[in-house]
């Protein structure tokens, strides 16, 4: 079951919409359970309001595989998100690369502040949480704020899921950051990406060495690092949806 509520984001000073999954049996009992706080949350549970149509299909996914698992997914705001997924604003890697984008980045330290300080003390009262097993997971510039918010907060998100992260918008930032960081508290870390994220040959190789680079650093300070590298996988949720059985057998 997936309930919508709409919560204050603190740091941001708007309202947003969030999508909570609580498991089949949730109302059976008074078990407490882990919690997946994941980005893009109109795209994570179903195509009905999807944007571009296509969702991860987790709803489903973890009703047929009876997941102990409550997932919490933050609705992005079309308008903000390169802002709100970028703890910094866009690079030269960036740039020189893939080309100038229209909005700077830069708000993804309020985002991570609003999942820490609104959402997490919310889920831990309103729901039977285990509030001391806390994963997160996300997409592109998911994944590359979600990567952020473990090295930020290490001591709260145990495991991350970055799925073809887009980590080349904040390139040079966040290789400094993780090397900075002490990820003391991560016990997992899995990352992928396709070979074919995009259409240009050039870009693709560029977008395969930002990941890997990414994840030599996150080899070198966190344990538990998985790196897999997706054959024709496509920056597209038809090929995200095909990796959700290996990210979340990885998170549970």
């Amino acid at each position: 079951m997936v309930e919508l509520f709409s919560l204050y984001m603190t740091a941001l000073k708007q309202h947003r919409t969030i999508r909570v999954y609580v498991p089949k049996h949730y109302d059976k009992g008074e078990k407490r359970y882990p919690v997946l706080y994941m980005h893009d949350g109109q795209n994570v549970f179903s195509d009905d309001e999807a944007i571009g149509g296509f969702s991860l299909g987790l709803e489903q996914y973890l009703n047929e595989q009876e997941y102990e698992l409550i997932v919490v997914a933050v609705d992005q705001n079309p308008e903000e998100r390169m802002n709100e997924y970028c703890p910094w604003e866009i690079g030269e890697y960036s740039k020189k690369h893939f080309g100038q984008v229209d909005l700077p980045g830069g708000k993804g330290k309020d985002y991570v502040d609003f999942i820490i300080n609104d959402l997490k003390p919310f889920m831990d009262n309103k729901y039977r949480t285990l509030s001391n097993q806390n994963s997160i997971s996300g997409i592109s510039l998911g994944g590359l704020i979600s990567v952020y918010a473990a090295c930020s907060y290490p001591q709260v998100f145990h495991k991350v899921a970055a799925i073809s992260s887009a980590f080349l918008r904040n390139q040079e930032e966040i290789e400094t950051y993780i090397q900075h960081s002490n990820l003391f508290g991560v016990k997992g870390i899995y990352m992928d990406c396709g070979d074919s994220e995009t259409n240009d040959e050039r870009k693709n190789k560029e977008f395969v060495a930002s990941n890997k680079r990414v994840y030599e650093l996150l080899n070198n300070k966190a344990q538990n690092v998985k790196f897999d590298i997706i054959p024709e996988g496509r920056h597209h949720y038809e090929d995200f949806k095909k990796r959700v059985p290996a990210f979340l057998e990885f998170i549970k």
